[in-house]
């Protein structure tokens, strides 16, 4: 497939991958990171600079660049190819259009969003709009806020979205799947959001795939109302802003959790920029596990509101469970965070942001302020508020030493709570995925296995060799077998011997190929050859211990004959 080998031959995955994640060089050609595809404490995902591959040694996934877009964004084949071939000035053929039917509505989808962006923020400025710049004046936005986060306006007669797909030829289909219009009884359709400040939800490649509109008069209810589940979004997944906040989150190795949308805004405009929101929803551990791939560290700004607090606490728990390091943000006055920045200024929000509390040290100070003075008192404040949350802390070593701090600073018996804590079951977080079994080979199958793989002029000369001399007694035959298959008449790609494996195998295989390079001075050439003379040697001494073990057992039995028959065997092979 041409444009499949463009992509993969002009696309830098080192840099594809780290627009997703924080990457930090292991070696000259190799990266590591948290693993984007299953919750992990130690990074155990790497991406190869000269494989242009990468491996998971956790969960076991693997692959190249078109996959890693398929699965982190959740696209088709299709989609992530042309995703890529676009993002990278790569001509895409019209006929690829057509090849997906879930790729080919997946795309009317995505430009069905675009028109509405357009539509809504242009309708922000209409005289009709005139409401919600209104509202955006008391709020103390600017255009120039507006024009970056399109902010926009859905106008209240309901019918100009409508009217604006039929008018582009999408399909009635399409327009039911897109989330954006409804269907009357009657087959026609009207507008989802009327009236309403609208905001513009992104993916992380920065496409609109949803909106939500906020109520701009008194009555209207609910307060906001958000898109719901379509083809191109899970409220689960995405977090608002993250397109923008993820550079940012990177080079800071923290990201600011905000509440609501006007808070996204005004933080961001206050200069932190590693600000996020989840969309109308409660925070999932799919949204911690996206933000911890950025950057382990998260700053939790507090809902000010106590009607919140319940929400806060479940919240709060999520990412314990997803392993963030939690800092907290309490402001003064009551103050949303995009109130405080107006009325304090920017610099004051930011520095709030970075002299937040470590989450246990304000949680210990929520017990001495809310309990008695007793130490009976203090007891039980920890056993009510801190005890439940250290639960949450996998590791045993981490939760004794913040048991001890806070045993300290309340002035508890330090044996006493190390005592109950050590008796706390672990609560776990989600389950990591489970890696295949795989062979136990020999160092030399490994590494003869690697040099064919890496070096067409390996491959080209030992082949030859490997089939002259068999590959019966290999511990990883089945690979060998797929080696020799896919190495018929030309140098075998690691994507011709996979697809021929098993799983197993395959996992096997990419344990083998993804290891770090091997320096001994050897040229690719030489050590394939060296590999397969020790494989020989090995074999040959372990034949020779065979009949050396045939000549003691013909000796206690007593038969003599059988003895020097399996003695001149030896000999014989010794000669050899």
């Amino acid at each position: 497939m041409e444009l499949l080998e463009q992509v993969k031959s002009t696309v830098d995955i080192v840099r594809v991958v780290g627009e997703y994640m924080r990457l930090k060089r292991a070696s000259p050609q190799r990266y590591q990171g948290l693993c984007p595809f299953h919750t992990e404490k130690t990074p155990s995902f790497s991406v190869y600079v000269d494989k242009q591959r990468y491996k998971c040694f956790g969960c076991g996934e693997s692959g190249d660049v078109v996959k890693f877009i398929q699965e982190i964004q959740g696209l088709t084949f299709w989609e992530s190819l042309k995703f890529l071939a676009e993002q990278n000035g790569i001509p895409v053929p019209r006929r690829s259009d057509l090849s997906d039917p879930e790729a080919k509505l997946r795309g009317a989808l995505y430009r069905m969003h675009e028109i509405t962006g357009q539509v809504y923020h242009a309708a922000l400025y209409d005289p009709n709009g005139a409401v919600a710049r209104d509202y955006l004046g008391k709020r103390g936005l600017t255009q120039a806020q507006a024009d970056e986060f399109g902010l926009g306006y859905s106008d209240p007669g309901g019918n100009v979205l409508a009217r604006k797909f039929q008018s582009e030829g999408f399909t009635p289909e399409q327009m039911n799947q897109s989330g954006l219009v409804r269907r009357r009884d009657d087959g026609s359709f009207y507008d989802a959001f009327r009236g309403r400040l609208m905001f513009a939800i992104h993916n992380e490649s920065g496409k609109i795939v949803a909106f939500a509109g906020r109520a701009l008069k008194d009555g209207d209810e609910p307060k906001y109302i958000n898109s719901q589940g379509t083809p191109i979004y899970e409220k689960r997944k995405l977090l608002y802003n993250l397109h923008r906040a993820r550079k940012t989150i990177q080079k800071q190795e923290r990201s600011v959790l905000v509440e609501g949308y006007m808070d996204v805004i005004g933080v961001h405009s206050a200069g932190v920029q590693e600000v996020v929101a989840s969309c109308g929803t409660a925070l999932t551990d799919d949204h911690v596990h996206t933000l911890r791939r950025h950057a382990p560290n998260i700053v939790l700004n507090l809902d000010p509101d106590a009607a919140g607090a319940g929400a806060t606490e479940r919240l709060i728990e999520a990412l314990l469970r997803g392993n963030m390091k939690l800092r907290i943000i309490e402001l003064e006055d009551g103050l949303d965070p995009d109130e405080y920045a107006k009325a304090h200024g920017a610099s004051a929000y930011q520095a709030k942001v970075d002299k937040a509390m470590e989450y246990y040290a304000w949680l210990t100070n929520r017990i001495r302020g809310t309990y008695g003075s007793s130490a009976e008192a203090r007891m039980r404040g920890f056993k009510e508020i801190l005890y439940p949350k250290l639960k949450l802390v996998a590791d045993r070593l981490e939760r004794a030493a913040i048991a001890h701090e806070a045993a300290a600073y309340l002035g508890l018996d330090v044996g006493l709570v190390l005592e109950e804590v050590r008796k706390a079951p672990v609560e776990k977080g989600p389950a990591a995925a489970q890696r295949t079994a795989i062979p136990n080979l020999s160092a030399n199958e490994r590494i003869l296995i690697y040099t064919i793989l890496k070096s067409a002029d390996a491959a080209e000369s030992v082949l030859p060799h490997l089939r002259e001399r068999g590959i019966e007694g290999f511990l990883a035959r089945p690979i060998f077998e797929a080696v020799l298959a896919a190495g018929a008449g030309h140098a075998p790609t690691l994507e011709e011997v996979e697809a021929r494996l098993d799983d197993r195998n395959r996992a096997a295989l990419h344990d083998v190929v993804f290891a770090d390079d091997i320096e001994d001075g050897m040229s690719d050439v030489e050590r394939a050859h060296a590999c397969l003379a020790a494989i020989g040697e090995l074999d040959t001494e372990s034949r020779r211990a065979e009949v050396r073990q045939k000549i003691k057992e013909a000796e206690r039995s007593g038969n003599l004959d059988e003895a020097l028959r399996w003695t001149r065997e030896l000999q014989r092979m010794r000669s050899v």
